[in-house]
């Protein structure tokens, strides 16, 4: 089970880069966290820090495909150098704004932070276009469950680290605390890349124009796969928040997360070790499963429910999350052309805001009217859509799928 990880330890330069790859993302999870505290102190009002955070996921999600097309085309180093500039200059001026502007200005915070998100450093589509181009066979799959079992562990240790500081310090402090490792995490990259010889595209003949990467089915098939996914999940982080709150100890919520971040880590890892081709359709069906029992632990068919045996599940069904994580990413970098990797990853990113952005009032909506088992069960619907998603999906290499 170990053999895939020493051979990805022994791939030159492998290990920096997943490592710096990381540390410029650690900030994503973390960012919104201190922009809620930080606009809700300003205006009082969640209302308008849900707005100013939207604005900033909604600039992300559009310049995902750009981002990552400049990505194909232009040297990392200065694509990087440029996003990471660009971002560190709107987080600054967005931890300002509160200081020095009455609360009735926040429309202008808004458009500031959706600027902001049309900058941020695309260290996630180039990481994982880099990997293939570095590790191939049983040392490709333990790299991207690796990656995937690392971002678990990073949106809970991202949002634990700004929450500390905004404790300790203001929200203004968090929020700059952000932007600093957003920067240095990118130029970080940028120079594990360049030690690496992968600072340059592919082709340098990359192209300019043709067809868009949406007219590939199998390709819309798999973004649409990691929509359906990252809707079920961002469901069942609501479903957490919002029963716990009902408990009357919003810190539940925190623990359970955990619970559930570590058992995706744990799965992450015994995946990253088995041989052979990940199954992408069993991946997906397995963590449908694991969330489905959800629906039978809360409110309204089990009450009261018992904090423990919630906590069962999801440490037991998160062991699924990073496997099928893994499995969609190998997925897409199987799909997408080699020069246009960092493309097809900024298109994931989209879809995956859209993913976010539709499931939330839903699942909001149905827990409103009835209940968190109600908003589970929802969860598990979108989870399930996305194993028929997966099942039609087609490698251009002829991998087999399921």
């Amino acid at each position: 089970m170990l053999r895939p990880y020493r051979q990805l330890a022994a791939i030159p330069h492998l290990p920096w880069l997943l490592l710096w790859s990381l540390v410029g993302r650690i900030h994503l999870p973390a960012t919104p966290l201190a922009v809620s505290f930080l606009i809700a102190g300003w205006t009082g009002s969640y209302a308008v820090a849900g707005v100013v955070g939207g604005a900033l996921t909604l600039g992300m999600g559009v310049a995902g495909p750009l981002r990552g097309r400049a990505a194909d085309r232009s040297p990392a180093g200065r694509l990087l150098l440029v996003t990471a500039s660009g971002y560190g200059v709107g987080i600054a001026v967005l931890g300002v704004l509160p200081a020095v502007t009455p609360s009735g200005t926040w429309p202008v915070a808004v458009a500031v932070a959706f600027l902001t998100g049309l900058s941020t450093p695309p260290v996630t589509a180039m990481s994982r276009a880099s990997f293939p181009r570095l590790a191939t066979g049983p040392a490709q799959s333990a790299v991207f469950t690796v990656e995937a079992s690392m971002q678990e562990v990073m949106y809970i240790v991202g949002p634990a680290l700004a929450a500390t500081v905004v404790a300790v310090w203001n929200a203004q402090v968090a929020l700059w605390m952000c932007g600093v490792l957003a920067v240095l995490g990118a130029l970080g990259f940028g120079g594990a890349l360049r030690r690496a010889g992968l600072d340059r595209p592919v082709s340098d003949q990359a192209r300019h124009g043709g067809r868009t990467l949406l007219r590939d089915g199998s390709l819309v098939l798999g973004l649409l796969t990691a929509l359906c996914l990252v809707a079920s999940l961002v469901s069942i982080d609501m479903v957490i928040i919002a029963w716990a709150r009902d408990l009357g100890s919003p810190a539940v919520a925190g623990v359970l997360t955990a619970v559930w971040g570590v058992g995706s880590t744990v799965g992450g890892l015994i995946a990253g070790g088995l041989t052979g081709q990940p199954r992408f359709t069993r991946r997906m069906l397995l963590m449908a499963l694991g969330v489905a029992p959800l629906v039978l632990v809360l409110p309204p068919v089990l009450e009261p429910s018992s904090v423990w045996l919630v906590g069962l599940v999801l440490g037991v069904g998160g062991m699924a999350i990073a496997p099928a994580i893994a499995a969609n990413n190998q997925r897409i970098s199987g799909l997408a052309p080699d020069d246009r990797k960092a493309e097809a990853f900024g298109w994931m990113g989209t879809f995956t805001t859209a993913g976010s952005a539709l499931a939330l009032p839903l699942a909001g909506s149905l827990l409103d009217h009835f209940g968190p088992a109600a908003a589970a069960g929802a969860s598990t619907a979108a989870a399930l859509f996305g194993v028929l998603l997966a099942s039609r999906v087609r490698d251009r290499k002829a991998v087999r799928v399921g």
